[in-house]
């Protein structure tokens, strides 16, 4: 039998939130270095996983104890002198994030790259777990399973294999001829029949523009929460954090979905077609690409586009949505500062670190990308007259970069050249490497135009045309957030705000000597004119300040797409072949 890396995971004390792992390494050198990864495959932060990494110890293979030495953050040597070595050691997990692991009385889930020491030597052996479960508790994973143990061909895949652990019972169908699992922590789905039905929608629409899935089987871990969202994709699973009470609405049923439907297209973007600068993943440090926009900003244009494709979403909907997306690219003032190249570079230290500032120094390549490729698909079927797409440019990536083997830097453009028969770089040039406002005009190649509105009220998302009368008065606007009752979160770059010295973190405790909190503060201030000067009472370090402010017109940024007046029939066969179905279901 070959060589292969060996490990226990076990939790006998759940409420003390500590895996416990037993990891053996088969002989090697002399001296045997075993590492943590400091981040984990998709999510593009150094999370420092070591740091819960407690109680290692160390013995050979006849018993005898050997001494660890923790010579960085991440490494524990142990001079083995050739032996095989067996290390011991705990884990602390209390952190419920997809990117993280969580251990309690009600289940254990773990990343592998939080869990799993590994040897840069022994990388690429296989990799086999075994795990012992509190009794009631079943173990999931999207690896194979032998005789209770569950086996990864090397480590990238170990890591790329997420554990779930718990009483759960699990939900299943079949999408694309490939069974599909889905395991729920946290509460029960409100419809589980409609869960599955619409999930095998979504995924076999998907298989459809690739022809097929890429794994023999595929696990949906989902986490019902009280709070947060998010996703991670895998090889063949995704984990997906989610808030309970959102299920409950139409709204949040469509979220839930783009979500799973943008993990899901991860199998194909960026898990197997992925940037050459990823390959192979260097676990010790930050990984650079400027293609994040490409793999994660493509996937989002594709969310809700497949979601539209499986029928579960109809075009005004997905049109809606799109105005949202625009709404909130041009309510970030970072757009004018950060490209989208960059902002894909620096993703290690911008997007997930966000504070005070981030909104009026950098933008999301999640954010603008999506925008970017929903141009650059309609870019391409103006110039090839719609004969193709972005689904071909996916294809044909497909094919020539789905070995695993990278994405060369210029090679989605390259991509984007030969499938739209012409050199679209001033589009790049312009979309990604420069912060202009991007040109919305090819959107009336589909017979559409975007238009623009102030916001109407403070939970405004935009995606829809103006409700208020034409004429109505111009409201008073401070251009700052709030969080809490009223302390101020962040403030908008050359708003009044800024301009009047209005910092993140002051207290507002009144406006022209009257109390208000947050929502009152808004209020009153939308019930003055623009040009007129108010006095903002504040806490600043706990010293009491009075502000005046003179306040401005709020922007008109709030974005939605609405049909033009006099649509050609070319238009409309367009508009048909993008979204597949008639123009005038479009938004008016």
């Amino acid at each position: 039998m070959p060589e292969a890396v060996h490990y226990r995971v076990s939790m006998p004390r759940p409420h003390s939130h500590l895996f416990e792992v037993e990891a053996i390494f088969p002989a090697g050198p002399d001296v045997l270095d075993a590492l943590l990864p400091v981040w984990t495959p998709g999510s593009y932060l150094v999370r420092e996983y070591a740091r819960h990494v407690q109680d290692v110890t160390a013995e050979g293979p006849r018993g005898e104890a050997l001494r660890v030495q923790r010579t960085d953050k991440r490494t524990f040597r142990v001079r083995a002198g050739g032996v095989a070595v067996t290390l011991r050691y705990r884990v602390y997990a209390h952190e419920l994030t997809v990117r993280t692991s969580h251990l309690d009385g009600s289940h254990g889930y773990f990343n592998g790259a939080t869990l799993f020491l590994y040897t840069e030597a022994s990388r690429h052996l296989e990799h086999r777990v075994r795990v012992t479960a509190p009794e009631g508790w079943r173990t999931f994973s999207a690896l194979e399973q032998r005789d209770g143990t569950f086996i990864a061909p090397d480590y990238d895949t170990l890591v790329d294999s997420p554990f779930e652990v718990g009483p759960h019972t699990p939900l299943s169908f079949v999408a694309a001829g490939v069974p599909h699992e889905v395991v729920v922590w946290g509460d029960t789905v409100p419809d589980a029949d409609k869960l599955m039905t619409d999930l095998q929608r979504v995924c076999e629409a998907e298989a459809k523009l690739f022809g097929g899935l890429p794994m023999k089987r595929y696990l949906f871990l989902v986490y019902l929460a009280d709070k947060g969202r998010g996703g991670l994709e895998h090889q063949a699973s995704t984990a997906l954090l989610f808030p309970r009470s959102a299920l409950q609405s139409t709204r949040g049923w469509e979220d839930f979905l783009t979500l799973a439907a943008h993990e899901y297209f991860h199998l194909w973007n960026i898990k197997r077609i992925k940037p050459r600068a990823l390959v192979p993943f260097d676990y010790s440090q930050e990984n650079y690409t400027t293609l994040l926009w490409a793999f994660e900003g493509m996937t989002s244009y594709y969310d809700n586009l497949f979601v539209r494709r499986a029928g579960l979403m109809s075009a005004g909907r997905y049109l809606a949505r799109l105005g949202e997306t625009l709404t909130t690219l041009h309510g970030t003032p970072g757009r004018r500062v950060q490209t989208l190249a960059d902002a894909s570079l620096m993703s290690w230290i911008k997007h997930y670190r966000p504070d005070e500032n981030s909104a009026n120094s950098a933008i999301s390549y999640y954010l603008k990308g999506e925008v970017v490729c929903a141009l650059l698909d309609l870019e391409i079927r103006r110039a090839t007259s719609d004969s193709k797409g972005l689904d071909d440019v996916m294809r044909l990536l497909w094919q020539r970069h789905g070995d695993g083997t990278g994405v060369p830097e210029d090679g989605i453009e390259a991509a984007v050249r030969e499938v739209a028969g012409k050199d679209l770089m001033p589009f790049f040039d312009k979309a990604v490497r420069s912060t202009e406002e991007l040109d919305y005009s090819v959107f009336s190649h589909v017979g559409l135009e975007v238009g623009f509105r102030v916001r109407e009220t403070n939970n405004d998302k935009g995606g829809t045309p103006p409700s208020r009368k034409s004429g109505e008065k111009p409201k008073g606007w401070l251009g700052l957030s709030l969080k809490g009752s009223a302390t101020v979160a962040s403030v908008v770059d050359g708003s009044p705000a800024m301009e009047a010295g209005l910092y993140p973190e002051d207290e507002v405790v009144a406006l022209d000597g009257y109390k208000v909190d947050g929502a009152g503060l808004v209020s009153r201030c939308e019930d003055r004119r623009p040009g007129e000067t108010v006095r903002v009472t504040l806490f600043r370090r706990d010293k009491l300040m009075e502000i005046p402010v003179v306040l401005s017109q709020r922007p008109a940024d709030v974005a939605y797409l609405t049909r033009v007046d006099k649509p050609t029939d070319a238009q409309k066969a367009a508009f048909q072949a993008w979204l597949g179905t008639a123009w005038d279901e479009a938004v008016g």
